[in-house]
């Protein structure tokens, strides 16, 4: 995910406004002209971010046209009304396995995550051409290992491949040559806080526990986008769910999306649990789009847990939203394409490019466009971990973020014991966090305490 944004982002990030209105269906005549206007005004000119904050309070308030095809409610019981009517009481079927399958498949998900993470980590931001271009001059492409920046001076200044480069405490990008653990990262930071969300507060947390656990747990600058407006609105009183959506031009972002893994490990084989507690995790940052991509890739792992095929995978997780809203739509588009049969991998990527922008932040970053890439990944990758990670990371947009999930999903529906260890191996079975009372912890260890909560539960 985009990292390091300024502190206050008004003036510059109205644009992201303007988009985001368009795609909400809200009229935004006018409005560009008003934009350029305040974006032309000198940086320290303190009536800028003034009439920035005024405006963007307007377009945020502004109503949805008549006529706008999509159903999007970010209220929990509007979400669950406007669900597929043979979805509503879908579950999947089979029953939850025994504790020692279940700590495999969840194990999985727990090495998956981090290793689609770290294939990424290191390439995020770059377009596709570009990481094309590497891989294929360095023999990766399709991807067979990690990433390494030792490939010789003549391709480092080709492709800009650097080691120098702060990410969260480390001092170097996270090549595989500079690691030996899975590096933080807040694709895994969230992972670890969903832990320790459920053992704090137990299967029944609000979304004010949730806040809670970010202001006492995370630190500001761990968080971005979505998530690190919201955490200043958290830190300034306003409370969820007002906290998503007061001056948060990235509420549909793929932020809330990345946090979905742990409600998923933690309810195994019932997806309408994982999106119910995936919707009071993103209820606090995000809206409509933003929160379902978190309620749909929970739903996905809780099926995951319980299920070897893809399909059933993805229908779980569309069982869980809104019918008619635009993730719904598209990801169903994906899933067409591959039923037809009439594209390749790389021919869905291509598609997924022609509609979504590498090159602007809003398509880059959005929860759509990120979850068509998991989509293609899943479905094109057929359950080889390599090939999925893969496909996800090719894909660019959100590298690392993709790989995590993707990584995520199928390791929980491989198990550990089924992971390649040219894949498992470098992570040393160590996780570095960020979230307060981790900091080094074993990989195997999250995944024990993660099923001892679910066997708790379960006999309760």
């Amino acid at each position: 995910m985009l990292k390091n944004q300024p502190w206050m982002l008004n003036a510059p990030d109205l644009h992201f406004e303007l988009q985001q209105s368009k795609e909400e269906g809200k009229d935004i005549s006018g409005y560009e002209e008003r934009i350029g206007a305040i974006q032309a005004m000198p940086a320290d000119d303190p009536d800028r971010e003034r009439m920035a904050g005024e405006l963007l309070d307007e377009m945020l308030s502004l109503p949805v046209t008549e006529g706008y095809r999509f159903e999007e409610p970010s209220d929990l019981e509007s979400i669950q009304r406007l669900r597929p009517t043979t979805a509503k009481n879908w579950t999947i079927p089979a029953a939850m396995p025994d504790a020692a399958v279940l700590l495999d498949r969840v194990h999985g998900a727990w090495l998956g995550r981090c290793a689609g993470c770290l294939l990424g980590q290191p390439i995020e931001g770059w377009r596709r051409d570009r990481i094309r271009g590497l891989l294929k001059e360095t023999g990766n492409y399709p991807f067979k290992h990690y990433i390494s920046s030792d490939i010789g001076e003549e391709l480092r200044t080709r492709y800009d491949v650097r080691d120098e480069g702060h990410v969260y405490g480390s001092d170097k990008k996270n090549w595989i040559n500079n690691v030996a653990y899975m590096p933080e990262d807040d694709d895994t930071n969230y992972t670890v806080i969903g832990l320790k969300v459920l053992e704090t507060y137990g299967f029944g947390f609000t979304p004010e526990d949730v806040a809670e656990s970010w202001l006492t747990n995370l630190p500001l600058l761990h968080v971005c986008t979505a998530e690190r407006v919201a955490y200043r609105n958290l830190a300034a009183s306003i409370p969820p769910p007002q906290s998503a959506s007061f001056r948060n031009v990235y509420r549909e972002w793929i932020g809330a999306q990345i946090r979905a893994d742990f409600f998923g490990y933690a309810a195994p084989g019932n997806p309408a649990l994982g999106a119910d507690m995936a919707w009071r995790d993103a209820s606090i940052s995000h809206v409509k789009n933003g929160i379902y991509g978190e309620m749909m890739m929970a739903a996905m792992l809780s099926a995951a847990a319980v299920s070897s095929e893809v399909n059933i995978v993805l229908e779980a997780g569309l069982s869980q939203i809104p019918e008619h809203c635009r993730l719904a739509e598209e990801v169903q588009e994906v899933i067409f394409w591959k039923q037809a049969g009439v594209l390749d991998w790389e021919a869905a990527l291509d598609n997924i490019h022609e509609r979504y922008d590498e090159k602007k932040g809003h398509e880059w970053c959005h929860t759509i466009s990120n979850a068509l890439i998991v989509s293609v990944a899943l479905l094109y990758g057929e359950l080889d971990f390599e090939k999925s990670i893969g496909i996800a990371v090719v894909g660019a947009l959100d590298t690392d973020c993709n790989g995590a999930t993707v990584g995520s999903i199928v390791g929980m529906m491989l198990g550990a014991s089924k992971l390649p260890a040219s894949w498992i191996d470098p992570l040393c079975d160590t996780l570095k966090s960020g979230v307060d009372g981790f900091g080094m912890v074993k990989i195997s260890d999250m995944a024990r305490r993660t099923v001892d909560l679910v066997m708790k539960q379960k006999h309760q």
